[in-house]
């Protein structure tokens, strides 16, 4: 419907009017009124979720860009916390249920201050959901395995460390914080430096395939989903015909003919 609704100069007029910038100096405040807006929408509707995934397919048709999208995003996250807050106030115990709301609502604020005011940083999670995106696109079963290891597995294992103390934790995390980092770092090097790292290192082919691709992953879940499917759509009747012979329902019988 949105497709059929938003072409031709719909849709570039929707796309120029909801990318442009502010003239002059004051376009450095875009993102700002931005997150301004996507705030008061979200007040309104009372769910942030309703609110991004009302603009998400309008970024997949191009209206909205992905770089207009993030300051929408994370004001939506902060007009969320209005909800909590005006709960917090119907609550008979204000003093208990006010720093909850507080809580929710200065950890977004923290999160804005870290990735949004320094242009570098908002690179950072604007890059991240590219490759996320071009990913899904190449492989359909990534996002759901991203959202089960993002918001399930890793957290479980990180707070079953934690149960099992400071040591437990310290030795596993530190390793695989060195490791991301290490792998962050070649990957900045090979795109500035290509030419002072050894040829060795200039790319990832020194790695096996299972390391450096989802290939070997995605050929797995193929095979799966293929022998599910001839499992699935496999006839359950599959017994012989015996009726080859037998005279049909509108052919009569020999006993009626001799009748």
């Amino acid at each position: 419907i949105l497709t059929s609704i938003l072409k031709g100069h719909i849709a570039l007029t929707a796309k120029k009017v909801v990318n442009a910038d502010f003239p002059g100096r004051a376009r450095h405040l875009t993102g700002y009124v931005a997150m301004l807006i996507g705030a008061g929408v979200t007040i309104l509707v009372q769910s942030s979720s309703v609110f991004t995934s009302s603009i998400t397919p309008l970024v997949g048709m191009g209206i909205i860009s992905l770089e207009r999208m993030y300051p929408l995003t994370l004001g939506s996250n902060i007009g969320t916390t209005v909800t909590g807050i005006l709960a917090a106030l119907a609550s008979s115990k204000v003093d208990q249920a006010m720093p909850v709301a507080m809580a929710h609502l200065f950890f977004n604020i923290t999160g804005i201050l870290i990735w949004y005011p320094i242009p570098f940083m908002r690179n950072i999670p604007i890059a991240g959901a590219r490759f996320l995106g071009e990913t899904t696109f190449k492989y359909r079963w990534f996002a759901l395995t991203y959202i089960l290891f993002t918001f399930f597995l890793i957290p479980l294992a990180i707070f079953g460390l934690s149960l099992a103390g400071w040591e437990a934790l310290t030795a596993v995390g530190v390793p695989v914080l060195l490791l991301i980092t290490s792998v962050v770092i070649l990957n900045i090097l090979q795109r500035k430096m290509l030419n002072r790292l050894p040829v060795k290192l200039r790319n990832w082919q020194f790695l096996p395939l299972c390391l450096r691709s989802l290939q070997p992953i995605d050929k797995i879940i193929q095979k799966i989903s293929l022998a599910t499917k001839h499992v699935c759509c496999k006839p359950f009747d599959d017994k012989p015909d015996n009726t080859k012979g037998q005279p049909s329902a509108s052919e009569p019988s020999i006993a009626e003919v001799a009748v």
